[in-house]
């Protein structure tokens, strides 16, 4: 059998030797032989399919400890933890993108005095309520509303009460007079300041602790919030009879899904459906373990929204969720009958919510 030298190898896989060597090192493309007198790497010409592999699949992005993966499966399960990649690839990005267009729209904002659409004053009416539930022992729990900010935070770990409230007093200084009152503009600089505060805020202390945050936070006067999100508490949009989660869940269940690993029906009563893969503080390893989605938000007049965490959202179905909201006018009946439907369930977990409405300023 003809064997072929590292460079002619290089040059029918298009692998440079220097990466073919890196490969060999961690067990991703051996040679078939070493010449033991000059050590030399001599390859078969069968090793090229797979070389071309490893190939394409440094050119996607794919981590070398995931393609040996790949690598070891037959062609059928290969292809499916391809896309499964992808489409992680493609969610990762999507979240990158809303922060770009959050950043761009703010410093648009300072950059120009021309009127938009968005800069009709608003108002929001607004109710939060916040039950330990019928079974947890303590509430960790956090649910905040006022003028500038509605926030929902859900703790966990021996501290994560004290964790979710430090994650929703970081926001709580955008609801302050020294923006203004319901006429100023958030800095777009400050409030990711603010969220890098509430991540050291919510870890400090000598017990392990974290939580989930979401939170829409008013930029301006007009129609323009920041919705910033990690996690599995969430924000719901009822807008012209139609009910839209509008965040996604940062949860191993939710990623399976997004995989094609999981249908939305499998993954409702998924027995690891709580189990995070983001949240402030005590979150699973990772680079973007604590990530937060930040991303701009148009609301209008109309609108009704709701944030929550996961004891309602995952106890009472959306059917009668968007029931609650479509059918109860005051935001402060809402809630209550949003919290007497969890706990009518079971009240399994902390039930948090907030809805809110926004009108014209004169309403």
């Amino acid at each position: 059998m003809t064997l072929l030298t590292i460079g002619a190898f290089a040059r029918a896989s298009r692998l440079s030797p220097k990466a073919l060597r890196l490969y060999d090192e961690l067990g991703l493309l051996p040679p078939a032989r070493v010449d033991p007198v000059t050590g030399y790497r001599l390859y078969e010409r069968g090793q090229l399919e797979r070389a071309r592999l490893v190939a394409w699949l440094r050119r996607i992005g794919m981590p070398l400890a995931r393609i040996a993966e790949v690598c070891a499966l037959p062609p059928g399960a290969a292809a499916e933890e391809i896309r499964a990649y992808w489409a992680r690839v493609e969610a990762d990005t999507a979240a990158r993108r809303d922060l770009a267009a959050f950043l761009v729209d703010h410093l648009s904002r300072k950059d120009s005095d021309m009127p938009t659409s968005t800069t009709e004053p608003l108002g929001i009416r607004y109710a939060a309520l916040c039950d330990r539930g019928l079974v947890r022992e303590a509430n960790q729990d956090t649910a905040y509303a006022g003028p500038r900010l509605l926030a929902v935070a859900d703790g966990f770990g021996p501290s994560g009460a004290r964790a979710s409230a430090a994650a929703v007093d970081a926001l709580q200084q955008f609801d302050a007079e020294r923006y203004g009152g319901e006429g100023g503009t958030v800095p777009a600089g400050e409030l990711l300041n603010a969220l890098q505060d509430a991540v050291a805020d919510a870890v400090t202390g000598p017990d392990p602790a974290g939580t989930t945050l979401t939170a829409l936070l008013r930029t301006g006067p007009g129609a323009q919030l920041a919705l910033v999100h990690i996690g599995d508490t969430s924000v719901r949009l009822l807008r012209d009879g139609e009910l839209f989660q509008i965040t996604h869940d940062h949860t191993l269940v939710q990623s399976m899904v997004d995989e094609g690993r999981l249908t939305p029906e499998e993954a409702l009563t998924h027995p690891r459906r709580s189990l995070l893969v983001r949240a402030l503080g005590a979150a699973p390893e990772g680079d973007d373990a604590t990530a937060l989605d930040l991303r701009p938000h148009e609301a209008r007049p109309g609108d009704r929204y709701l944030l929550c965490s996961d004891g309602l959202s995952t106890v009472v179905p959306e059917n009668d969720i968007r029931r609650v909201l479509t059918g109860t006018p005051e935001p402060e009946h809402a809630v209550r009958a949003l919290v007497d439907l969890a706990n009518a369930a079971g009240g399994p977990d902390n039930i948090s919510c907030v809805v809110a409405d926004v009108v014209p300023a004169h309403d």
